[in-house]
């Protein structure tokens, strides 16, 4: 029955892409992942994924999507981050947010399903500046003040209530997730050019072909795409502040600074004609999952383009599967288109290590060698993964050893730490945690295997987009539920009553016939 919903998104989507000026099969290609990251804690998903794909029905090829995708549950796709704030960035983040609600109800929807889709939202929304200590100078407002907050305050359980009230019946409901979507804080600025002149090899690129003038009706989701001002860029100073609020990372965040510092003055002293030393700014990061590394990384992106060394700042996250074509000679193709997303950015590589071993992980990094030679003035890379096959990635390759020459190491979090990162996460989320509800996470992360599998960070973000879900589920017979039920989650949210696994349908499964859903209401520009 979903199918036509997703059908429905992709299409919003495609147009919302077309207007910005991108790749149509790009933004497909980031949906694609997205969508089965968000469904795949239904049951029976991957039939109504894959026909929605018009693809033959296959739970490996869905899962193998779902993995790739799971990225996107937390931080915004790579076009997303590029749009940013520009006109186009809230109509592709909107389009988008649709395509996680409709992903959500593919197969048995869940309340894990759920939540999933509303983190995933929330984290593709359009890049906006939230001060977070000073004041803005001309009107003294402040978050608490802002009447976009004040309003979405105000709708909150109006806009819930419509939600939930579609919620009568597990397969004939329809959650309209984005409008319940925050925008989060720590975003990046306007994606405008940089202060200072570009590089010989950045100007060389022509840029993006303007859309053309749209003669047909708009899709009944679209928004109006007229010019607002650019939000102001955040400076070094607020970069750094920002690294210094996260939990933990005590020499992370030391090394950070200091190599801030170095780089500061050395582009400085470029500025003043002066002669430098070379330094390399690509970095290793080394550490289990969950330790911050992807968030960290995007910091490392906005402080690099705030000292400008870089002329955009987005931070592209790709893995080996991104990299590697299924045929020698493709490899090296895919891995420059790859490459060329990040210009101006930091092209961030997880799992680096898996490139080593055969001939087509070596063609993906000799090619990586050679973007970061010819781009070496607005290109910055940074590879992540376990410590040990890191080290043996890096010593593997000279091209690599001699450009990578930092490497930061990320610590487990503590027990107090993870607590801690808990209760950031809902909070930025709008919620509070009721009575009992980090005694139910403590006792949760007792029984946890404390190893290099450990989630870290991860497994607290997972533990509330359940929660979230379920908060969800909980409240779907509430007609109008009041701002303080909205707002708290309860110990009960944190624990699973049904641990089964949900990925697998019966035997005798077949597609539902698709039926057509409402329309979703079209998201303002900010």
């Amino acid at each position: 029955m979903s199918t036509a919903a997703l059908k429905k998104a992709l299409a919003e989507l495609d147009a919302a892409a077309s207007a910005a000026g991108v790749e149509v099969d790009t933004a497909r290609a980031e949906a694609r992942v997205l969508s089965a990251a968000v469904a795949e804690a239904n049951r029976g998903a991957y039939l109504d994924w894959c026909a929605a794909w018009e693809r033959q029905a296959s739970a490996q090829e869905f899962m193998d999507a779902a993995v790739a995708g799971r990225r996107y549950r937390r931080s915004a796709t790579p076009l997303a981050s590029q749009l940013g704030a520009t006109p186009f960035g809230a109509a592709y983040s909107h389009a988008l947010a649709q395509v996680c609600q409709a992903a959500a109800t593919l197969g048995e929807p869940s309340p894990d399903a759920i939540g999933a889709a509303t983190m995933a939202a929330a984290a593709q929304q359009p890049t906006v500046i939230t001060p977070t200590v000073r004041p803005a100078p001309s009107t003294g407002m402040t978050p608490d003040t802002d009447p976009a907050q004040q309003e979405f305050l105000r709708q909150a359980p109006t806009i819930l209530g419509e939600v939930l009230s579609r919620m009568s019946g597990v397969q004939d409901s329809v959650w309209d997730l984005s409008r319940l979507d925050p925008h989060t804080p720590g975003a990046f600025a306007g994606l405008g050019p940089a202060p200072v002149s570009q590089p010989a090899a950045a100007r060389d690129v022509e840029p993006p072909a303007a859309a053309p003038a749209v003669t047909e009706p708009q899709p009944e989701a679209a928004v109006e795409t007229t010019a607002e001002p650019a939000e102001p860029e955040k400076t070094v100073e607020e970069w750094l502040a920002e690294l210094d609020e996260l939990t933990g990372l005590t020499s992370v965040k030391a090394e950070i600074h200091r190599q801030t510092a170095i780089l500061r003055v050395d582009a400085l002293r470029i500025k003043a004609g002066l002669k430098s030393p070379t330094i390399t700014r690509h970095l290793v990061f080394v550490g289990n999952p969950g330790t911050g590394k992807t968030t960290v990384a995007r910091m490392v992106a906005g402080i690099y383009k705030a000292i400008g060394l870089l002329s955009k700042g987005q931070l592209v996250e790709v893995d080996r599967s991104e990299l590697v074509a299924g045929y020698l000679g493709q490899t090296a193709i895919k891995t420059a288109e790859v490459a060329a997303k990040a210009y101006g950015g930091v092209l961030f590589i997880d799992e680096a290590y898996s490139l080593n071993g055969d001939q087509y992980g070596e063609e993906a990094i000799n090619t990586l060698v050679k973007e970061m030679e010819d781009h070496r003035d607005d290109l910055v890379v940074i590879v992540a993964g376990y410590p040990a096959p890191m080290a043996e990635f890096i010593a593997n390759n000279p091209g690599l050893a001699s450009r990578f020459r930092t490497t930061i190491e990320f610590e487990d979090y503590t027990d107090d730490e993870l607590r801690g990162i808990f209760t950031s996460m809902a909070t930025k989320s709008d919620f509070d945690l009721g009575e009992g509800c980090l005694e139910e996470f403590s006792n949760q992360l007792a029984q946890q295997s404390r190893d290099e599998n450990f989630g870290n960070g991860r497994f607290a973000r997972n533990l509330l987009e359940a929660a979230v879900g379920r908060h969800a589920w909980r409240l779907r017979d509430v007609g109008e539920p009041t701002v303080d039920e909205l707002r708290t989650l309860l110990a009960e949210d944190l624990i699973d009553p049904d641990p089964s696994p949900r990925l697998r349908p019966p035997a005798n499964a077949v597609p539902q016939e698709p039926v057509e859903f409402p329309a979703l209401p079209a998201q303002e520009t900010p």
